[in-house]
């Protein structure tokens, strides 16, 4: 295991392979996970690329630090993390807040950016008062109190079948995350509006979906797509919220192609 000291935070990270050779990939989780959600995606890229993953603070093994967050502190972190990595110019694939991040990170720091992948994310999720709701839910209730409605939302029913062991561990995954670190979270979404922001990207992007994705379906994660100048768009089918888990074969062989363009190319892919 990799632990960092940045910005007062101790952040639990795992760098693959030596990012001063190859192009880099860098993986942002989504609400509620750690960077172990990547694990079957990884495991088909490792050799070819660099792959820095890290525990986005509040989750994980990483700190929970001072809350509320901002989708800024967030990208903050991560920023410091390449930085202390020496990384320049990787592509960046964050899920669900993870894109959120992405899109910061970008808006913040541009020279640590070569390409985007958005993965079940958009340029602003939910509203102020679903996330206020959830947020009074969990600090009344607990994690638990929404755990299964949440996996409703990451997973189709094929994956949510009872006879699934994998279910199991990441619904434990989920409960078991550092309640002030995921409601901290929730509030950075609340609050994230990357609408116009999302206008101005101006390098390659791809954006992708889980066609049963209940937490940022298609045709919000399109409309972000269609605010990106020449971003892509791809469905995932028999996948949810979370299709690094569900399709890692799908969503790997839409990233090799895509990543391997953004570094021989240099261009947007139209």
């Amino acid at each position: 295991m990799q632990f960092a000291r940045i910005n007062d935070i101790t952040i639990h990270y795992q760098v693959i392979g030596a990012t001063g050779e190859k192009p880099v990939l860098v993986f942002i989780n989504s609400l509620g996970t750690d960077f172990r959600i990547w694990r079957d995606v990884v495991v088909r890229l490792a050799g070819e690329f660099a792959i820095v993953l890290y525990d986005k603070r509040g989750h994980g093994l990483s700190d929970v630090g001072q809350v509320p967050y901002s989708i800024e502190d967030h990208a903050t972190d991560l920023a410091a993390l390449l930085d202390l990595l020496t990384v320049r110019q990787a592509v960046v694939c964050g899920l669900s807040v993870g894109g959120l991040i992405a899109q910061s990170l970008y808006q913040r720091r541009p020279d640590l950016v070569r390409a985007l992948v958005l993965s079940d994310t958009a340029h602003k999720i939910g509203t102020a008062e679903m996330w206020d709701a959830r947020i009074a839910a969990i600090e009344t209730s607990g994690i638990e109190a929404i755990a299964d409605s949440v996996l409703e939302r990451w997973f189709t029913p094929a994956f949510r079948r009872p006879e699934n062991v994998a279910l199991i561990g990441y619904r434990n995954m989920l409960v078991r995350q550092p309640v002030p670190g995921y409601v901290g979270t929730c509030a950075a979404i609340r609050d994230a509006d990357y609408t116009e922001a999302a206008k101005k990207i101006a390098v390659p992007v791809l954006c992708v979906v889980g066609e049963e994705d209940g937490s940022t379906p298609p045709d919000l994660v399109l409309s972000m797509a269609r605010l990106i100048p020449g971003a892509r768009y791809e469905v995932i089918r028999d996948a949810g919220h979370i299709p690094c888990v569900e399709q890692p074969e799908i969503l790997t062989a839409l990233l090799r192609p895509f990543i391997e363009l953004v570094m021989h190319g240099d261009r947007k892919d139209d």
